[in-house]
């Protein structure tokens, strides 16, 4: 028997036929001996709905407490329905909202962009396995908590946390996301319609692409990605929480610090306007190319553009630049600096703000830190390379 996390998405209960659908898909796995978990979005376009007649109604003396509870109607509805329709198929179910004594969705006070108390959310969550073990299937909404008896939300595409934190703490076999996609594709179909559907993704990559753009899953879910627990989306088109899509493969916890084994060496060209003038960016990172010279990190500033190289390749680099800087009118001079060690960080605990602070605090002055929402490149003099490695915990 298998213990799974379904979550549907607004689209996937966007009308009365796709609720029965949905439900439908429920009732499979249920009649394979499954326990089963349902948390759902509000129907479609509700949200937009009820956040549009809030704004004509009572524009911005709305505060944050009312907010929340307003846009948190479209969740509750939805549970009622999806709840109801699994009965009307022979399957016990009930659903929950913020009000009822099982909620399981502890929060901060923060009304609209609430933070998960997890230890809190940990110990209620476990009260609905006495519902599972009496054959009875929870619809929960997706998207809010409670703090106080009092509605948050966790933002939007909220849900998908909802999903993959229940799932966590309830230690289950499968989390499944119902989308109107077929799952992950190399690129958004509306704009090359060649995208072709992948079969697996990492956590990694999954949250960088989330991070920067994709709509299908919100990132700070796979905050909560247990390794031992399966993941996948699917289209509800399927009606079948068992058929096919793209699985989130990785752990939760991912962490890596790394340092690179070779000196990296940094050269600078100068010229002005640079940003200005086409061409100038990808002629350098060609001159790389066509000579076997791998790009580790460029940064492009108004006046100059530096590049990050293997040190072993540096000497050669820069004769290469030098004699395109001096057959090039917009360039000026070239220069080179001192070998540096570079650093890759990916790490919850670790950002831009702690790792300055931290090398401020032992008098350590940055090269470069160049910061993404999945990563950390760290440039500094190769001399620290042994007292920065024992501050950031690697061997």
């Amino acid at each position: 028997m298998d213990l799974i996390v379904a979550k549907f998405g607004g689209t996937s209960v966007g009308n009365g036929e796709r609720i029965k659908k949905a439900a439908e898909s429920i009732v499979k796995e249920y009649l394979k001996g499954n326990q089963i978990v349902v948390v759902v979005s509000a129907v479609n376009k509700t949200t937009d709905d009820l956040i549009s007649l809030t704004n004509d109604a009572i524009a911005y003396n709305l505060t944050d407490k009312q907010h929340a509870e307003i846009v948190g109607m479209g969740e509750r509805i939805s549970v009622r329905l999806f709840a109801a329709a699994l009965e009307s198929l022979g399957v016990k179910s009930q659903f929950i909202d913020p009000y009822s004594e099982l909620w399981p969705i502890i929060t901060d006070s923060s009304y609209l962009e609430a933070k998960v108390d997890y230890e809190k959310t940990n110990e209620k969550v476990n009260n609905l396995r006495d519902l599972l073990n009496h054959g009875i299937v929870p619809v929960i909404c997706g998207f809010l908590g409670k703090c106080n008896d009092q509605i948050t939300t966790l933002g939007r595409g909220g849900s998908d946390i909802t999903a993959f934190l229940i799932g966590e703490c309830l230690n289950a076999n499968e989390v499944v996301i119902v989308t109107d996609v077929d799952g992950i594709l190399s690129t958004d179909p509306r704009k090359i319609s060649e995208a072709k559907l992948l079969e697996s993704i990492t956590v990694d990559e999954m949250k960088t692409l989330a991070t920067h753009g994709a709509q299908v899953l919100h990132p700070h879910a796979l905050d909560f990605k247990n390794p031992n627990i399966s993941a996948k989306i699917i289209n509800f088109e399927n009606g079948d929480l068992s058929s096919d899509g793209t699985y989130i493969t990785g752990p939760k916890d991912y962490k890596s610090i790394d340092l690179f084994e070779n000196p990296v060496a940094s050269i600078t060209i100068v010229g002005k306007d640079l940003l200005k003038k086409v061409g100038i960016v990808s002629t350098l990172t060609n001159i790389l190319l066509d000579n076997g010279i791998n790009l580790f990190k460029m940064n492009p500033h108004h006046n100059s553009i530096t590049v990050f190289i293997d040190s072993a390749d540096a000497n050669k680099a820069y004769s290469l630049y030098h004699d395109h800087v001096i057959k090039n009118k917009d360039l000026s001079s070239i220069s080179r600096g001192k070998d540096t060690a570079m650093y890759s960080i990916t790490d919850s605990e670790i950002n831009e703000l702690t790792l300055a602070n931290l090398l401020t605090k032992n008098n350590i002055d940055a090269i470069l830190i160049n910061y993404t929402k999945t990563e950390i490149l760290l440039f500094v003099d190769w001399e620290l390379k042994d007292k920065v490695s024992k501050l950031l915990d690697i061997d």
